[in-house]
């Protein structure tokens, strides 16, 4: 039996040593004496950066506080929420920046306790909040053990959202309308319905 069981010990080491020797083959591999040709820098200093309202990335909030509503991304737009309700006073649970949220991005507790679940949706002019984000944002209120729910975008809703978010007493703020007037968030608050 002992010797079954140093069988099995030396083919482990054995198979642990050959994983590491084909490790550094492939690192020898990959070095073929060849180097890739640099890239080449432009001289161009007028060339325009693509803005990407996908990405998560998050610039730093002084910086956020200064840029329009239609050059952030979505993490940056749920963290100027965060901001600015802090900034009214209120306590800040941050649920799902950035990410999968299960329909509410921020859960905020006023001064007398009452919380609020918000959703928070960063789109472009022409892409609307549907509907099913008002029906998520409803259920996720009850899951969060809120009394509110309130939807931001800086876009605005579809007509079936808007009525939804009526029937079932959904407060929302849309920026579409207000975009021009209402560089930075602090400013959004006066565009509600």
């Amino acid at each position: 039996m002992t010797s079954f069981i140093g069988f099995i010990v030396v083919i482990i080491v054995l198979s642990i040593l050959t994983g590491m020797m084909q490790g550094t083959k492939k690192k020898r591999g990959r070095s073929t004496g060849k180097r890739k040709p640099a890239a080449k820098k432009s001289n161009n200093k007028n060339v325009k950066t693509t803005f990407n309202r996908s990405s998560t990335t998050c610039r730093p909030d002084d910086v956020l506080l200064r840029t329009s509503l239609d050059k952030i991304n979505g993490a940056e737009f749920e963290r100027l929420l965060s901001l600015y309700f802090r900034d009214q006073g209120y306590s800040v649970k941050e649920v799902g920046v950035g990410g999968k949220d299960g329909g509410i991005d921020l859960v905020i507790v006023d001064k007398r306790g009452e919380k609020t679940a918000v959703q928070a949706k960063c789109y472009a002019d022409h892409n609307k909040v549907q509907v099913m984000t008002v029906r998520e944002l409803v259920g996720a209120k009850r899951n969060h053990d809120c009394i509110l729910s309130l939807l931001v975008t800086t876009s605005d809703l579809t007509a079936d959202a808007k009525r939804e978010a009526e029937q079932f007493k959904v407060d929302y703020w849309h920026g579409g309308s207000c975009r021009e007037q209402a560089p930075v968030l602090g400013e959004m608050a006066a565009c509600q319905n």
